[in-house]
């Protein structure tokens, strides 16, 4: 992992194409910018950890329906 220290209106570039640059600080918030070709998708970590533990839990209730299927017969 590479940690960087960045001020306001400073960036890093990622592989020539996606920039991220730091819009501002505002106490412990940050804002971030991302420059990114229209194809590279861009999404939040949490809504992605959200998304996944839904799956789980939705791919658990199927099974438990499976089962409740097999006991009323």
């Amino acid at each position: 992992m590479l940690v960087l220290t960045r001020k306001q209106g400073q960036s890093i570039l990622i592989h020539k194409d996606i920039e991220i640059y730091v819009s501002s600080i505002d106490g412990d918030s940050v804002k971030i910018g991302i420059r990114a070709p229209e194809d590279v998708v861009i999404l939040r970590k949490e809504l992605v950890d959200e998304v996944q533990a839904n799956n789980v839990e939705a791919s658990q209730f199927q099974h438990n329906l499976e089962f409740i299927k097999k006991i009323k017969k």
